[in-house]
C-alpha cells in the first residue's frame, strides 16, 4: 500500500520538473512558435518526439491546455507529406560531435530524418480528445503507412536501432552487429542511411539491415486503435509471437541466424487492450514476474537479469552512454503495468506502483534506475519518468484510453 505522503511527495517531484523543463519560443528561422517540455535541460534540450508524448500524458493531471500545446508543436515539425522526425531543433541545428551521429540529411535541417515510436495518436487520446479528427496525426499515419509497412501486413520496419527508442538495446546486437548504436560503425550506419535518404526500402534494397522490433509496434498499434484505425494484434501476434517460448520476437532482414537477447520489448506487447488472454498470462506468469528474471527488487530491467547481455553499468564508447542494457526505466515499466492491471493482477500492479514510487521518492526522476539498488542513474529531471505519476495515482478517467483501447 503506497502512503499518501509518498505519493504527495512524489506528485510534487513530477509537476514540479515538468515546470522547469517547460520552454517556449519562436524558431528564428520562420517564426514558427513552440512550446514543449525538454527531456532533461541539461543533457537533453530539443525536442524528441515520444518523450513530449509521454510528457503530454502526464501534464493533463497539471495543466490541460500544456497538454495539448506539447503535442501540437510535435504537429508544428510536420512536413507537408504527414512525416515528422524524432528529434525536432527548434532552438538550432546540432553542433559539435553530434552533427555526425545524428539523423539529418543536411547540417541545416530543423529535424531528424528518422522516426521514433509513433505515440502521437495514442497520447492525444489520453490527454486531449479525439485524434480522428486531428488531419497531422492522420497524415503521420498515412505517411507510415506508406513509407515503413515492408510487407504490407500493416507492421512498420525501423532502419537503425534509435529509430526505435530503445537505442542500444541488446536485442540489436545480432541484428547490427558493429555498427549497432555506440559501436564503432554505428557513425557508418548514419552515414549510408544519410546517403539513402532514411528511404526504409532503398535501405533494405542495399541488403539492410532493417528490423520489425516490437515495442515500435505495440506503440503504432495503441495509436492505430486510438484513431479506430484495425488493430495490428493478429499481425503482431501472427508473425512475432513464439509459441514455444511464450514471447515475442523482432524480425529482421536479412533473417537472423540465432534468437536476439531477451529484453523487456519481448513482455510490451501486454500494453495492448486487445492481446489474447492466453498470451498474455504466460507473459506475465512465465516471465514477468519471475524473479531471476525480470521481478527484480526494481522491475522491470530492460534485459532479463539471466541474459548473457545484461548488465547495469554504463560501458562508454565516444562519450555515449549503454543504457538500455539491463537498467530499469519508469516508460517500460508502465507499459506492462498497463497489463497487469487490465487483467487483474491487482496485488502485483500495486506493487509495481509501489516499487516505482519509492524509485522517484529516493533518487528523483532520473533517466534509469539500478534494479537492484534503485539507484537513479543518466540524465537529472528527467521528465518521462513523471510516469510514475500513472501507476501511483491511476486516473479512471483515462481508463478508456490507454486501458480499453
Amino acid at each position: 500500500m503506497l502512503e499518501v505522503e509518498e505519493v504527495e511527495r512524489v506528485r510534487s517531484i513530477c509537476e514540479r520538473t515538468l515546470r522547469q523543463n517547460w520552454i517556449e519560443g519562436v524558431r528564428a528561422a520562420d517564426g514558427t512558435e513552440f512550446a514543449y517540455t525538454r527531456p532533461s535541460p541539461g543533457h537533453y534540450p530539443w525536442q524528441w518526439f515520444w518523450d513530449s508524448c509521454f510528457a503530454a500524458i502526464v501534464w493533463r493531471r497539471f495543466d490541460e491546455t500544456r497538454a495539448r500545446t506539447e503535442l501540437e508543436t510535435l504537429l508544428a515539425a510536420q512536413r507537408d507529406d504527414g512525416f515528422i522526425g524524432h528529434t525536432i531543433f527548434w532552438g538550432g541545428p546540432p553542433t559539435g560531435f553530434r552533427r555526425f551521429t545524428y539523423n539529418v540529411l543536411s547540417l541545416s535541417d530543423t529535424m531528424t530524418s528518422s522516426i521514433q515510436p509513433p505515440t502521437l495518436a495514442w497520447a492525444w487520446r489520453i490527454a486531449v480528445g479525439d485524434p480522428s479528427q486531428v488531419e497531422g496525426i492522420v497524415r503521420q499515419h498515412e505517411w507510415l503507412a506508406a513509407n515503413r509497412d515492408l510487407d504490407g501486413d500493416g507492421l512498420i520496419w525501423i532502419v537503425q536501432p534509435d529509430e526505435s527508442g530503445l537505442d542500444d538495446s541488446t536485442q540489436f546486437d545480432p541484428i547490427w552487429r558493429r555498427r549497432a548504436h555506440a559501436r564503432p560503425g554505428f557513425v557508418s550506419l548514419v552515414r549510408r542511411n544519410r546517403r539513402l535518404g532514411y528511404d526504409m526500402r532503398a535501405i533494405a534494397d542495399a541488403g539492410g539491415p532493417v528490423c520489425c522490433e516490437v515495442m515500435s509496434n505495440v506503440l503504432y498499434g495503441l495509436s492505430r486503435l486510438a484513431l479506430g484505425q484495425s488493430s495490428l494484434t493478429p499481425a503482431l501476434v501472427e508473425r512475432m509471437y513464439d509459441e514455444r517460448s511464450g514471447l515475442f520476437w523482432p524480425l529482421a532482414r536479412p533473417e537472423l541466424g540465432q534468437r536476439p537477447p531477451l529484453t523487456w520489448a519481448a513482455l510490451s506487447p501486454l500494453a495492448l487492450p486487445d492481446l489474447p488472454e492466453q498470451i498474455r498470462r504466460r507473459l506475465i506468469e512465465e516471465h514477468l514476474l519471475d524473479a531471476e528474471r525480470f521481478w527484480l527488487p526494481y522491475p522491470i530491467p530492460s534485459v532479463s537479469a539471466t541474459d548473457p547481455s545484461f548488465s547495469v553499468k554504463d560501458i562508454f564508447f565516444p562519450g555515449v552512454k549503454r543504457y538500455w542494457r539491463g537498467p530499469t526505466w519508469i516508460n517500460s515499466a508502465w507499459l506492462v503495468w498497463l497489463g497487469l492491471v487490465r487483467l487483474g493482477y491487482g496485488e502485483e500492479a500495486g506493487e509495481l506502483a509501489r516499487r516505482l514510487s519509492d524509485l522517484v521518492d529516493a533518487s528523483g526522476l532520473r533517466e534509469y534506475y539500478n534494479p537492484y539498488t534503485g539507484t537513479g542513474k543518466g540524465a537529472l529531471s528527467f521528465a518521462w519518468s513523471t510516469l510514475v505519476m500513472e501507476t501511483t495515482q491511476p486516473d479512471p478517467r483515462a481508463a478508456s484510453s490507454y486501458l480499453e483501447g
